[in-house]
């Protein structure tokens, strides 16, 4: 019985739709994380009779045919990069991104990885650097004697030093931007490598035409809605139990079939 075949298929697909929105309220409160929607696909279907197949030597043709489909496939898991709310922080070192650009981070390997996340500190050398301590680009480096930090809307990075009645730029933040940002590959620890679907990253100032604004002492909140996720959850939670009675169902079936005499 094909339903039994079906309706596994799409206990699987809720299966995932489940886990992807488990992720999405796992990470409600991870600085500058971008939830994700699962996007699903009919299979292949069994024609039983053609559409348009002739009906009779009259030339009467049947106008919808028989197709019987088998089930459901993953198509995507499409990741929404619509913009956070922005939390004030008071850490003269958080930044926010308000607009399109990613953070760029230099990796230990040597590759750019891009991120959303500006919680940032400064380690030892006084290089300003994400949580797991990698370095952000351009480099700054912030003085050790600096007593205030200033940074722009545009990206100008400023410190205040004692002796200097004036501001000291120590640097320019450079913000990147992809024609499609859904198609970031993520790495985890609020970070994204470039993809053959991403395309090639394009650099620019914060503020200039197609980049998002620099925003000091705040971050970027999780895009995931509780309500929304809930509400989805418990969908996903429903479609699971149906697909599972209809493979109850169909083993009845099955069951009434087999105890038939002749």
């Amino acid at each position: 019985m094909q339903a039994l075949r079906t309706a596994a298929t799409g206990m699987a697909a809720q299966q995932l739709n489940v886990e992807v929105i488990s992720n999405n309220i796992a990470n409600m409160n991870t600085v500058g994380f971008k939830r994700q929607r699962a996007e699903f696909q009919d299979l292949l279907y069994q024609t039983m009779e053609r559409a348009g197949a002739q009906s009779s030597d009259q030339g009467t043709v049947v106008p919808t045919g028989i197709q019987i489909g088998a089930g459901v496939k993953t198509g995507s898991v499409y990741r929404i990069t619509e913009q956070g709310a922005m939390t004030a922080t008071g850490n003269d070192l958080d930044m926010a991104i308000d607009g399109r650009g990613y953070f760029q981070v230099l990796m230990p390997s040597g590759d750019i990885a891009f991120s959303r996340a500006g919680n940032l500190s400064v380690n030892g050398d006084g290089q300003l650097v994400t949580n797991e301590g990698y370095q952000i680009q351009p480099a700054i480096t912030i003085p050790s004697d600096a007593t205030k930090v200033s940074i722009s809307k545009t990206g100008q990075v400023e410190v205040s030093q004692p002796g200097s009645t004036t501001p000291s730029v120590i640097g320019n933040l450079e913000l990147a931007n992809f024609i499609n940002q859904a198609g970031l590959e993520a790495i985890g620890s609020n970070l994204f490598l470039q993809s053959g679907s991403s395309g090639a990253p394009t650099t620019g100032a914060p503020g200039s035409a197609g980049f998002g604004t620099v925003l000091q002492g705040y971050t970027e909140a999780s895009n995931v809605d509780a309500v929304t996720e809930i509400t989805a959850l418990i969908t996903a939670q429903r479609a699971y139990e149906m697909n599972s009675k209809v493979i109850t169902s169909s083993d009845q079936m099955l069951a009434t079939a087999n105890q038939l005499k002749g």
